[in-house]
């Protein structure tokens, strides 16, 4: 049971949560710091992935 569970219902409970808590003035803020943090954690993983290719690539040339 992951996160990839969680569906639509849940999405808008914790929705729903998130501006209870933070209120509504807060959440845009929150929601664009979440958004970058996620894009920059896709940036480095995709740069380790690229990284890890070309070390697979040198090795299969020199062989």
């Amino acid at each position: 049971m992951g996160i990839s569970s969680i569906g639509i219902p849940g999405l808008i409970l914790i929705l729903i949560l998130a501006l209870i808590i933070f209120g509504p003035k807060k959440l845009p803020e929150i929601g664009s710091a979440f958004g970058q943090t996620l894009s920059e954690f896709k940036k480095s993983t995709n740069s380790i992935m690229n990284d890890e290719e070309g070390k697979k690539g040198d090795t299969e040339q020199e062989k």
